[in-house]
């Protein structure tokens, strides 16, 4: 069984994606042994503390704007357990199990760091909760995301002090029967240790890290489909030649360049040398998809340097230090507007990513004559693939609402005393939808581009398609057949999609575009 050592130091987006979207127990997580000194030390430090009678945030004090109400002694434990129980107010639906697992697993490992003060057991305890499967049940909305990602980090404490509720094995169950099943012991807050669990961005960058990692991949989707629909349309691959972007190097247009020669390389579909006095340039949908997809590539890989960032920062409030005098340090780290921007701008690019893929789908659909109007040969009896372009339309104008940014927004909370906040959370489940439509529209220009080709094929029978395309073609047709007529095409576009969401059909098609 693989075993990830977190540390706070080195988590990868990689590794999120590894632990929340497998099953528990094909991941083992545990703390290395230098993060479990550091977290030693911190919480020696914060015994220390409470023993001298320091005045210290959250942990002698109220929270929030009662910052300034002194807590006796004997209640410090009552403390830590109201908090939890008091924040535990999340509403809406349930965050997905792969978002509480990618939750858990960010804000442990920001504990592994060694600033908060929490005990080693309580966070093996957190550890345990992802080894064993027991998913407690967050609903998604009621962060503003500053203080951390409070309401919903309160509800994976609740279960972690045997309250509020959790899913083991597909069941929802109390969270002290979740426990139960799973051998697990409620556990007994210590001086600091609530306001450890909740104070921090780990919603955000949870969600943050697998949207990084699912905009990436369909960054390369947009690619082949966008090559298929090139090859389908007899585009001119001269808008792809490297001189033309040397001369403006952004960088992700020069790799989207570069990636779709390769795409397309041996290609006779597309617009040859001898024919292309005929045909000067493409439209934009075509010819500029290395400026537009580049730009797309280049806003995710400024999210992905945030995310990673994040992944392995403090995020607690106050933070605990060693170095020199011992000090508990209050200050913003739990700020979410580092990632609030990045995922904003993650969720605008998706947006365009899907807005010149509709565009491509429509211009298969009418091509001027190259193609059957809507790609069906009886057009009038038969309506052909005319309501994919009606999807991917509705779909891509639902993205422009949700790519308002959220980080635009900001409202006091805490009697005015946290006074401005970052809407990260919203960012983040905005971007997640949003990515969720980009799916379904290169599903749909996957579905066109490969009944065009079909079509084409009819007129030459003897054209090929490119190396990295033909494989694409190949594993589209597996899943969908071509339509000599019309079709229920629901349940055909689902199984586009499913393709288009599987990390295997890009490693596929890019093993055959990498051999040029």
């Amino acid at each position: 069984m693989p075993t990830l050592e977190i540390d706070g130091q080195s988590l990868t987006i990689a590794d999120v994606v590894r632990v929340a979207r497998n099953a528990p127990g094909y991941v083992t997580v545990r703390l290395s042994a230098a993060a479990q000194s550091r977290v030693q030390r911190a919480r020696e430090l914060v015994e220390q503390f409470v023993r001298e009678g320091r005045v210290v945030y959250g942990v002698t004090t109220g929270f929030g704007a009662l910052k300034d109400q002194l807590i006796a002694p004997e209640h410090l434990l009552d403390l830590q357990r109201n908090l939890i129980v008091s924040h535990a107010a999340g509403v809406g639906e349930p965050l997905p199990e792969e978002a509480v697992r990618a939750m858990i697993l960010v804000r442990a490992n920001a504990l592994a760091a060694g600033y908060s003060g929490l005990r080693l057991e309580t966070l093996a305890a957190l550890l345990e909760l992802l080894n064993r499967g027991v998913h407690p049940v967050v609903p998604a909305q009621g962060s503003v995301g500053a203080s951390g990602d409070l309401a919903p980090l309160a509800h994976v404490a609740l279960v972690l002090i045997g309250q509020g509720e959790a899913v083991y094995r597909g069941e929802r169950l109390p969270g002290g029967e979740a426990l139960r099943r799973v051998g697990l012991a409620p556990v007994v807050l210590a001086a600091k240790e609530g306001l450890a669990l909740t104070n921090g961005t780990a919603m955000q960058t949870g969600l943050g890290a697998l949207l990084v990692h699912d905009a990436e991949r369909l960054c390369q989707v947009a690619d082949i489909a966008g090559a298929l629909s090139l090859e389908a349309l007899q585009g001119v691959p001269d808008a792809f030649d490297p001189r033309l972007h040397a001369v403006r190097p952004h960088p992700g247009q020069q790799q989207v360049a570069a990636h779709v020669r390769c795409l397309i390389a041996g290609s006779t579909l597309v617009c040859s040398a001898e024919s292309a006095s005929s045909k000067v340039q493409d439209p934009y949908c075509l010819r500029c998809m290395p400026q537009v997809h580049g730009a797309v590539r280049d806003a995710v890989a400024h999210a992905r340097r945030v995310v990673e960032v994040e992944l392995n920062a403090a995020t607690d409030n106050p933070l605990i230090f060693g170095d020199g005098q011992a000090a508990a340090i209050s200050g913003g780290n739990f700020h979410g507007q580092p990632l609030a921007l990045a995922l904003d701008f993650l969720g605008l690019a998706g947006t365009v990513l899907g807005n010149i893929s509709e565009r491509r789908i429509d211009r298969l659909l009418n091509s001027g004559g190259l193609l059957p109007r809507f790609l069906v040969s009886e057009g009038g009896l038969h309506s052909g693939l005319m309501l994919v372009q009606y999807m991917a339309a509705a779909l891509a104008s639902e993205n422009k609402v949700l790519a308002h940014p959220a980080s635009a927004d900001s409202i006091p909370t805490s009697a005015g005393f946290e006074d401005f906040v970052s809407m990260g959370p919203h960012a983040a489940r905005k971007g997640r939808e949003v990515l969720r439509h980009v799916t379904s529209i290169l599903a749909g220009e996957l579905l066109v581009a490969a009944q065009g080709i079909d079509l084409r094929w009819r007129a030459a029978p003897e054209a090929r398609l490119g190396v990295g395309s033909a494989v694409a073609y190949r594993l589209v047709r597996e899943r969908v057949p071509f339509l000599a007529g019309d079709a229920v095409l629901a349940p055909l576009l689902a199984a586009a999609q499913t393709l288009v969401a599987d990390d295997g059909f890009v490693a596929a098609v890019e093993a055959a575009a990498e051999t040029q």
